[in-house]
């Protein structure tokens, strides 16, 4: 497994909608291990395919590992097919924008259909955080940051502050 560069805001890939995974193969399989092993190396706990440099629909998230218990859950294709009317709020951050945050309400339960790495589809009810997580990282496969669901005054905050702290073009 390797430590994979993170695509960064303002880059424009963030921005584009992400592209079926057709087969699961080999190649799908090792790039899932890269974006998990990035992942807990940049102590996340989600990634977007997108935001390692690949246009592709899958995600690796893991919300228990900083409890002491890894339980990566790798999702390719992943949809939401169900959610409820009752949302919840937490305080999101992104890999891809650095160390702000921001409050974002979302459906506080969703059920998520998607395959895994042998290409099996699976069904999952989540609620708390990992239902939060599955749709940050959706929203990233449909070229979505977790910026777009905050007013325009915090969103153009966070910006600001990511503006004044992107090193000078050389």
């Amino acid at each position: 497994m390797a430590l994979l560069p993170l695509t960064m805001i303002p880059d424009p890939l963030l921005r584009q909608v992400s592209q079926p995974v057709e087969t699961v193969d080999d190649k799908i399989r090792q790039l899932a291990g890269d974006m998990l092993e990035t992942m807990y190396e940049t102590s996340g706990v989600g990634i977007a395919a997108v935001q390692v440099g690949r246009l592709l629909r899958m995600t690796a998230i893991d919300v228990e590992y900083r409890n002491g218990e890894r339980k990566p859950i790798v999702a390719i294709n992943p949809e939401i097919i169900a959610a409820s009317e009752e949302k919840s709020s937490y305080d999101e951050g992104c890999l891809s924008v650095g160390p702000y945050r921001g409050s974002v309400s979302r459906p506080a339960r969703v059920t998520i259909a998607y395959s895994d790495l042998e290409g099996e589809r699976h069904r999952l009810d989540a609620d708390g955080i990992l239902a939060t997580c599955f749709q940050h990282e959706i929203d990233h496969m449909n070229g979505v940051l977790f910026l777009d669901h905050l007013t325009a005054e915090q969103r153009e905050e966070i910006l600001e502050k990511v503006e004044t702290q992107a090193p000078p073009d050389a």
